[in-house]
């Protein structure tokens, strides 16, 4: 027969709260961040659904239609991506307004590479405690970031973890989806040798490596002060590294529109720096050659790899280098492409060609 001797409980009137996580600290968040989301938002995100379990998107317009162009046969395309250890940067700072933006632009720049227009963002926000403010200034940043890309912040989660983060630390992970028309999508598939490699500048280090730019930089012992200029940056060590990613859609879109037919290949320089990013889009038997002297790497990059005794192979395979996004194209196509993007506010240039012959160089 079953031991039948009643469970004593260890505590009288055990609470939620008592256990480290505060409901109506995480409703105060939902109100905070209300206006912040809504500013992201047009007539395609259903009215009335904030702090609703699902975010509603409209497709189609009553024309049906999506941007003012019918659709044929559109293909929805999602990516998915988080900030790393720049957050650590950013809490030992005490600036949480920026990593919101890197949060959406690691995902929405993983979208254009393919040609898809983002349409919308979601994010989850997780914390050992929640505090309303720092959630906000995040969410807030997440705003201007689907701002900047013209997609709506859909919905998201704030997760209170008791025991799981450090005091004042949170973790975030975003997710966007867009669109593009099959017959449209960017894949590589003509990419030949004799193209022209372009590269768009990176605004710095963006949102990766930062392990790596925290071993040379900030290490215990010999860490750089973060709020001085240590030489050469021309802004303090913090804002060269809490510099937010770059995010690169509308110039993208704006480049598709004029030179579409000319684009054969887009790649995001994110971990794994422009060595193993751009063979990601090229067919099997195609690399590329750069040219180093083609481009200004932002001085962040020569005080990491000489503060760190880092190798310049190791800087390639992990960094951007100064290249955030780089545009295969036709050959003969570079003065409208480069045009186009400066124009945009971007600057660009030619950093090399395809070549019959597997991997990156970089001479």
């Amino acid at each position: 027969m079953a031991d039948e001797t009643p469970v004593e409980p260890i505590a009288k009137g055990l609470t939620y709260r008592d256990a480290g996580v505060n409901i109506d600290a995480g409703n105060e968040v939902v109100g905070r961040i209300r206006d912040a989301v809504v500013s992201t938002q047009d007539d395609r995100v259903l009215k009335g659904s904030h702090g609703a379990f699902g975010g509603y998107f409209r497709l189609l317009d009553e024309a049906g239609s999506l941007f003012g162009q019918p659709l044929k046969d559109p293909i929805l395309v999602g990516a998915t991506d988080g900030v790393g250890t720049k957050l650590k940067v950013a809490f030992e700072c005490g600036v949480l307004d920026t990593v919101g933006i890197d949060l959406v632009a690691m995902c929405v720049n993983d979208l254009i590479v393919g040609g898809a227009r983002p349409l919308f963002f979601l994010d989850y926000v997780a914390t050992g405690k929640i505090s309303p403010e720092s959630i906000a200034v995040v969410v807030e940043g997440i705003a201007q970031g689907c701002r900047l890309s013209g997609c709506a912040l859909l919905g998201g989660e704030t997760a209170e973890m008791p025991g799981f983060y450090q005091d004042g630390e949170l973790d975030l992970a975003g997710f966007a989806v867009g669109v593009v028309e099959r017959e449209s999508i960017i894949d590589g598939q003509q990419v030949v040798s004799g193209d022209a490699v372009i590269g768009i500048a990176s605004s710095g280090v963006h949102s990766n490596g930062f392990s790596l730019v925290r071993k040379a930089l900030l290490d215990e012992g010999s860490a750089l002060p973060l709020g001085h200029d240590p030489g050469g940056l021309g802004c303090t060590l913090a804002e060269a590294l809490l510099e937010p990613t770059r995010i690169y859609v509308r110039p993208i879109l704006d480049l598709i529109e004029r030179t579409g037919q000319d684009l054969h290949a887009l790649a995001h320089i994110t971990g794994g720096g422009l060595l193993e990013n751009i063979p990601r889009v090229l067919p099997q038997g195609l690399g590329c050659r750069l040219d180093r002297s083609c481009w200004q790497r932002p001085p962040i990059f020569s005080l990491i790899e000489q503060r760190g005794g880092v190798a310049t192979a190791e800087m390639d395979r992990v960094f951007n280098q100064g290249i955030g996004m780089v545009i295969v194209a036709a050959a003969g196509s570079e003065t409208a492409i480069i045009e186009s993007l400066t124009r945009s506010g971007e600057q660009a240039t030619v950093i090399g060609e395809i070549v019959a012959e597997d991997g990156v160089k970089i001479e």
